[in-house]
């Protein structure tokens, strides 16, 4: 039996859309778990990104805590969380929001700093205040970039929410777990074809936010 058969034996049983385990219903705890994981590394990360590209300082920092965070490996980061905090969300939230804050942080602070001093000078010359030139000089140059690393950590928290199924939790790595302890790997392919197929689906997201939020001047420049 080849991929295309499990996927498509997966998808037709109507016993996946109903119930506790049905797709709808691990779906919607799977954007629960990224959408808050990503919330609360964006709430760390730009915000440090920001001020620190800003005023130049504290790269080495960026740099060490961005290096740290992706040496840690997100599921042996998730075992020691529940050993140390037993069952819950806090355990999977914890290595998802270390996964993502590397690529917001790094991206932001690399944006701020990348932009065309120029314009930052003129708005210090005319007495622009540090926060105006941060938000309204700086920020929409920078935009593009720190979306990328948004979209970077977005994919990267929707691939690796799977491992919320390790500590009895739900999401589509539920899926897959279950698959593979009863050996059903129509389940285990559908669960992998779902978290492959919302990953790009978060891609396509970040794209349309990029089109409707990036000034049209600023994607030229880009291009």
């Amino acid at each position: 039996m080849n991929v295309l058969h499990f996927i498509n034996a997966f998808f037709s049983d109507s016993a996946h859309w109903h119930g506790y385990d049905g797709i709808p219903t691990r779906l919607r705890e799977h954007l629960q778990y990224s959408l808050t994981a990503l919330a609360i590394a964006a709430a760390i990360g730009l915000p440090v990104g920001l001020l620190t590209g800003h005023t130049g300082r504290g790269g080495n920092t960026v740099a060490f805590v961005a290096t740290a965070g992706r040496a840690l490996p997100s599921f042996g980061l998730l075992v020691l969380m529940f050993v140390l905090l037993g069952l819950g969300l806090t355990p999977v939230m914890i290595p998802l929001v270390v996964l993502a804050v590397p690529p917001i942080l790094v991206t932001t602070y690399e944006a701020v700093r990348s932009v065309d001093p120029s314009p930052v000078d003129a708005a210090r010359g005319m007495g622009m205040a540090e926060p105006r030139i941060l938000f309204q000089v700086e920020l929409p140059v920078a935009l593009p970039l720190i979306l990328s690393g948004l979209r970077s950590a977005a994919i990267q928290i929707v691939s690796t929410a799977t491992i919320a199924a390790y500590v009895s939790l739900g999401g589509l790595g539920r899926y897959i777990v279950d698959g593979l302890y009863q050996r059903n790997y129509e389940k285990v392919v559908g669960g992998a074809t779902l978290v492959a197929v919302l990953a790009l689906l978060t891609l396509g997201f970040f794209g349309l936010v990029a089109r409707f939020t990036v000034s049209r001047g600023v994607r030229r420049s880009a291009g």
